[in-house]
């Protein structure tokens, strides 16, 4: 039986090596298409995969096992839940890959996208330019079209002039800048806030006027200390929550 191939990551020693393994394989596992095989890989090959242990890869799988996203059966293997539900909680531990697997896994509807100027409360971020890209995106959940979160994306034009916007209803946009563009990202920085939806927020999450929402931004720096691109993401409040985990070591 042919098995899932999860994608590759580089994985930074200063996190929990299990961690940064879940997530990457998380993103991998929500980006998947409906015609890859279930089954996954050996423990032993997904270690040989990521360059880990196996007990390593086991903590990492205990963890998607934990959320629902893989089963595990004795002799038979590992296999993805092909009816897991898409919006789970996410762990936030400052690895890309995280970013990638909060962002994946959904049907997502691109509403518009081109040039603008750089709107005010974003100047701090591009002061060397006067516009920018912008793109505006609907995500929905995968089995019932529900939609959960819409996303605004403002990106410097330079990598704009790179992305091909179909990409952007396949993967998410670090993804996309990353693995397509290229970009040299150096961290993200992650805000998350409680608010009341506007009219357009109630109107895209077909929720009522004032339902709570959880309102994330994230700013990409490349390793000059630049910002690459700027994400305003409104999520569902009845279908996300979000869990910081600090990690002592």
């Amino acid at each position: 039986m042919t098995s899932f191939a999860p994608d590759s990551v580089v994985l930074n020693r200063k996190l929990p090596l299990w961690y940064q393994v879940s997530q990457s394989l998380r993103a991998s596992i929500l980006g998947r298409s409906p015609h890859d095989p279930l089954r996954l890989p050996t423990e032993e090959q997904l270690a040989g995969h990521y360059g880990v242990s196996v007990l390593t890869m086991r903590q990492a799988l205990k963890e998607l096992e934990d959320e629902g996203l893989i089963t595990r059966h004795r002799r038979r293997g590992t296999f993805i839940e092909p009816d897991v539900r898409r919006g789970a909680p996410v762990r936030l531990l400052g690895s890309v890959d995280a970013i990638v697997a909060q962002q994946s896994g959904m049907t997502t509807e691109l509403l518009g996208h081109g040039g603008q100027p750089v709107p005010a409360e974003l100047a701090e971020y591009f002061p060397d330019l006067a516009e920018v890209a912008a793109y505006h995106r609907l995500r929905g959940d995968e089995k019932t079209g529900e939609p959960t979160n819409h996303a605004r994306n403002w990106v410097r034009p330079e990598l704009a002039a790179r992305i091909d916007p179909e990409d952007l209803v396949r993967w998410p946009m670090t993804k996309v800048l990353r693995d397509v563009v290229g970009a040299d990202i150096s961290r993200i920085t992650d805000t998350v806030e409680a608010r009341i939806a506007d009219p357009e927020t109630a109107r895209l999450l077909q929720v009522p006027l004032l339902s709570p929402i959880l309102h994330y931004t994230g700013v990409t720096y490349d390793t000059g200390g630049r910002v690459l691109d700027v994400a305003v993401i409104h999520y569902r409040g009845d279908r996300f929550s979000f869990t910081v985990t600090l990690d002592a070591t």
